[in-house]
């Protein structure tokens, strides 16, 4: 069985998304767009000359929101627009095909079919829109190739515990997704600077744990964009995985490959698997690849070959999961290219590795018998 841990529906980028507010929707699309987790090279529209973000967001503030600029975004095309300076510039987000900025169910399908994909994981981001009324329309729509993770606002954990619980219910018992994603860069947003283990989570956290279900961390240093800040959050982790050792783990993305890219290498160094808690054995660890390094290192990305060795010698290929990112990685790759640069490495990987890591582990984890029937 192929099973995309990674890939995402979302609707109108141009509409709430999920927000009671419209506008608290458009400052988290403009913090994605200015480089908040896509660092995609901008241009000059009239020549293309390579451009940048400063018109969008002081970066160099983190994830927040005190670090956006007054600018007017329009998009289309899976790109956005905005002018500075007399001059347009522009930003290819996701592919041409997004024509309406969105990506509906029928599209991934598609291009499942057509790479040969059996089942998808739908992701969830504040950008991409937070309603869990949309995934689990999706999942409804294809309920043997399609499963949602519910995303229950970060910033509203602590304020709103009960609330916060009572919707993740929903989603899981009533609206039928599967999983929890939680995604703490955004908690900077509202001004909450605490870890996300403090004990105004606990509440939250004990209900996630009776519920039995997975959790989909994604870490990112939303404070300081340094290597420094990414191991405490590491090290936040390892503290969770401790206080709740029997929740199933899934670190999305993997680790943040960018920040440990030198030249034409990936150099890991002990200090990740170090703060990392890879000796539980519920952590599991996505390979989202092609989207965050094929910009740099064109398909099939051998470069990432001896970290590939080091990861399954660390970790084992039994909790190692391939993740596409789609529609986000066909910036870069195709969604079979995505696909098949897993089995380029055949000469570190076994096969069985390969069939673990390209789907048979995400089955395991998410409870599917038989390749197709949902664990109730």
């Amino acid at each position: 069985m192929i099973y995309d841990g990674h890939a995402y529906c979302f609707p109108d980028l141009q509409g709430r998304g999920g927000f009671a507010d419209r506008a608290e929707f458009q400052r988290h699309v403009q913090l994605a767009v200015a480089g908040m987790g896509h660092t995609r090279q901008p241009w000059r529209k009239r020549d293309r000359a390579p451009a940048d973000t400063g018109a969008l967001a002081d970066t160099s503030k983190g994830w927040t929101f005190d670090a956006i600029k007054d600018a007017t975004l329009t998009s289309a095309n899976g790109r956005f627009e905005w002018t500075a300076g007399g001059e347009t510039y522009v930003k290819q987000l996701m592919p041409p095909s997004a024509a309406n900025m969105e990506y509906c169910a029928d599209s991934l399908i598609a291009e499942m079919d057509y790479a040969g994909v059996d089942m998808a994981m739908l992701h969830r981001t504040a950008y991409l829109g937070i309603g869990n009324d949309f995934v689990a329309s999706c999942v409804r729509q294809y309920p043997d190739r399609i499963q949602g993770l519910a995303f229950i606002e970060p910033w509203l954990v602590q304020v709103e515990p009960d609330e916060s619980i009572a919707r993740l219910v929903e989603a899981i018992d009533r609206q039928g997704l599967s999983a929890l994603q939680f995604m703490p860069m955004f908690l900077g947003a509202y001004e909450q600077y605490e870890d996300w283990d403090a004990p105004g989570f606990k509440p939250f956290w004990d209900a996630v744990s009776a519920m039995g279900i997975p959790v989909f961390f994604t870490l990112a240093p939303w404070r300081r964009v340094t290597v420094d800040a990414y191991l405490n959050e590491l090290r936040v982790l390892r503290r969770w995985m401790e206080a709740y050792p029997d929740v199933v783990v899934v670190f999305t993305h993997g680790f943040s490959w960018r920040m440990f890219r030198e030249g034409d290498a990936m150099v890991l160094p002990d200090a990740l698997f170090r703060e990392t808690p890879i000796e539980n054995p519920n952590f599991h660890m996505q390979l989202v690849l092609s989207v965050t390094l094929g910009a740099r290192w064109p398909y099939p990305m051998p470069q990432f070959k001896p970290a590939m060795e080091k990861l399954v010698e660390r970790i084992g290929a039994d909790r190692l999961m391939w993740g596409s990112d789609h529609p986000f990685e066909m910036v870069h790759y195709t969604y079979r290219q995505c696909l098949d640069q897993i089995r380029s490495y055949d000469d570190v990987l076994s096969a069985d590795d390969i069939a673990a890591i390209t789907g048979g582990n995400m089955a395991r984890v998410m409870g599917l018998s038989d390749g197709r029937e949902v664990r109730s």
